[in-house]
């Protein structure tokens, strides 16, 4: 029964943005809440300093640490024009990023790694796009700021610009950190 409120939820949420014509400002259902029970197999041959790239499960979002989970595709242009910007990402916050390669061929993500540059921790696989749909995600590129209990604390959605970096990611991680640190 929970799945389907969820769902319906979701779906009201999405129509709501559609007519709205900003889709970036969707509120997600699961804000607050535990990161769905998901599990992003590593993509096959990934390397970095020759050491295989790992996947990631629900669970490694929850051992204290805000981290950032973004769902991408090699096959989607938005997400070449963010690259760079969770580069920056990175740089600045030093979080730990999860990628979750979306729909895509193996080999065509590893290549748009090797391309674009890897600023993934574990880069995972969402092959079907189920567990996308247990996240929410409406489309590609879709961000999410993980506060340390494994908790969704933001949801940004279509691609990172420099502004929406400034103002609403890591502002997101910031408060994210904040709440961590007055948290027992």
């Amino acid at each position: 029964m929970a799945p389907v409120l969820i769902f319906v939820s979701m779906a009201c949420l999405f129509a709501f943005a559609l007519t709205s014509g900003d889709p970036t400002k969707l509120p997600s259902a699961l804000i607050g809440r535990p990161v769905p029970q998901t599990d992003f197999p590593a993509l096959e041959g990934l390397l970095d300093k020759g050491k295989p790239v790992p996947g990631f499960h629900a669970s490694d979002l929850a051992k204290g640490r805000v981290s950032v989970v973004n769902f991408w595709a090699s096959w989607c242009v938005p997400c070449i024009e963010e690259h760079p910007l969770l580069i920056e990402l990175k740089a600045r916050s030093g979080v730990d990023i999860f990628g979750v390669n979306h729909k895509d061929q193996v080999e065509a993500g590893r290549r748009f790694l090797g391309r674009y540059g890897n600023p993934f921790t574990a880069v995972g696989t969402d092959r079907t796009g189920r567990n996308a749909i247990e996240w929410g995600v409406y489309g590609m590129p879709e961000t999410f700021v993980i506060n340390g209990r494994g908790q969704i604390a933001y949801k940004h959605v279509g691609p990172i610009s420099k502004e929406s970096l400034e103002t609403k990611l890591l502002p997101a991680i910031e408060a994210a950190q904040a709440t961590q640190q007055t948290s027992p």
